[in-house]
């Protein structure tokens, strides 16, 4: 009990700058002597505790102190390595250096027993140093001038004030505000093939900050997007599980005669005609009759170059 207590005290004070005897006292339940007693047992440690007085007194720790290995039970220090391995899946620089080191601290050299790769086959996201360069201009306000492919193909260089790096459904993005179009925008790295840092940098906090709420949905678009369609899809149970990948339990809906229908909202674009097609003889366009022409049209061109 009082091993647990220590390790708790030693954590809040690693994230809280300065707590009182008598706060520490109240959340465990024990009187202020035990807590000056633990104290003195984490300094006798090597832990740098420290008392000062006055208004603002209480106990704290130096701020330069780094992590000890004893501080962490062997389950947390595993947690903290599965963390850092899940983010090295994505492919984030540096991330080799700190799993290693800590792999030194906390003397674990068998962290290989699992292995998480978000990326899809062939892909190389960082390719030229541009995630870092990216990283850099964020942490440094710069404007960065980039390169990029949208999904219609067409190229174009933009500026861009980058504010935050974005991980969903297994691809980085960078959310910024485009000088290009003066708004906000989504930008999946990827398709970003060439980055610039310029030597101008921005105010992140002038207007940035208000935009948070937005962060992300804004994604790189163009202004002939088309509205949303609704769209009820069937598939046969042969795709199933790519379903179960794709969509909640409560959106596949099973059908009498041993199928599922989905019904979808996306726009009607080329992406939308492509994602029906990769699920090949194993789906069916309900409605809207249009987009089943569209794919029965590209279905018989296909069947053409054979």
């Amino acid at each position: 009990m009082k091993l647990n207590r220590l390790l708790e005290i030693t954590t809040i004070l690693l994230n809280k700058k300065t707590v009182t005897a008598a706060e520490l006292a109240e959340r465990f339940g024990v009187s202020a002597r035990t807590i000056y007693r633990d104290i003195d047992v984490l300094s006798a440690s090597g832990v740098p505790v420290y008392s000062s007085q006055g208004a603002n007194g209480g106990i704290s720790i130096l701020e330069d102190y780094t992590v000890n290995r004893a501080v962490l039970s062997g389950a947390e220090r595993e947690s903290i390595l599965l963390a850092l391995q899940t983010l090295n899946a994505t492919r984030f620089p540096e991330i080799d250096a700190v799993l290693e080191k800590l792999g030194g601290i906390f003397k674990k050299t068998d962290s290989d027993w699992i292995s998480v790769d978000f990326s899809p086959w062939g892909s190389n996201p960082n390719s030229g140093d541009k995630f870092t360069d990216i990283k850099a201009a964020i942490q440094q306000s710069k404007i960065i001038e980039v390169d990029y492919i949208n999904a219609y193909n067409e190229k174009s260089r933009r500026k861009i004030e980058p504010l935050r790096l974005i991980f969903k459904s297994q691809a980085w993005y960078l959310w910024g505000y485009c000088l290009n179009k003066h708004d906000y925008r989504t930008f999946r790295i990827s398709r970003v093939k060439k980055v610039r840092i310029t030597g101008k940098t921005f105010d992140r906090n002038l207007i940035h900050e208000t935009a948070k709420d937005e962060e992300g949905k804004s994604f790189e678009k163009d202004a002939k997007d088309p509205p949303f369609t609704k769209l009820t899809l069937e598939f046969t149970e042969d795709v199933l599980h790519r379903l179960c990948d794709d969509y909640d339990d409560d959106m596949i809906a099973p059908t009498s005669d041993g199928k599922y229908r989905i019904d979808l909202c996306f726009p009607e674009n080329e992406w939308l005609y492509s994602y029906i097609m990769s699920y090949g003889p194993f789906v069916k366009v309900i409605s809207p009759a249009r987009v089943g022409r569209v794919i029965r049209e590209r279905a018989a061109r296909i069947a053409g170059y054979y």
